[in-house]
């Protein structure tokens, strides 16, 4: 599985951020169970597919940054260095739909 539909990598999204934030250590997709990963940062995020699942870095200086550090829950989608998709509080938000 290459290419996700918006739709499936919106589904796979929500569940591996509800596993993230819900800090549990796996996540199911297609009965099979992807671990949550930390780095040494304390950062978790999930490989899936060719995908990156990655939790902010609340320690950013950035705008989103600021945001986890208020307390927003917010996870990114990545495929290689591209910032596909972004969930924050729950809600999935396409970043490519402008660019293609």
């Amino acid at each position: 599985m290459n290419e996700f539909k918006l739709d499936d990598l919106k589904s796979n999204g929500l569940k591996i951020y509800e596993a993230i934030f819900s800090k549990k250590r796996n996540v199911k997709i297609d009965e099979i169970e992807y671990p949550v990963q930390k780095f040494s940062s304390g950062i978790k995020f999930v490989d899936f597919s060719g995908y990156r699942f990655i939790q902010q870095n609340h320690n950013k200086k950035s705008e989103w940054g600021k945001k986890a550090r208020q307390g927003h829950q917010i996870m990114w989608i990545l495929k290689g260095r591209r910032y596909l998709a972004r969930i924050m509080d729950g809600e999935f938000t396409d970043l490519k739909k402008d660019k293609e």
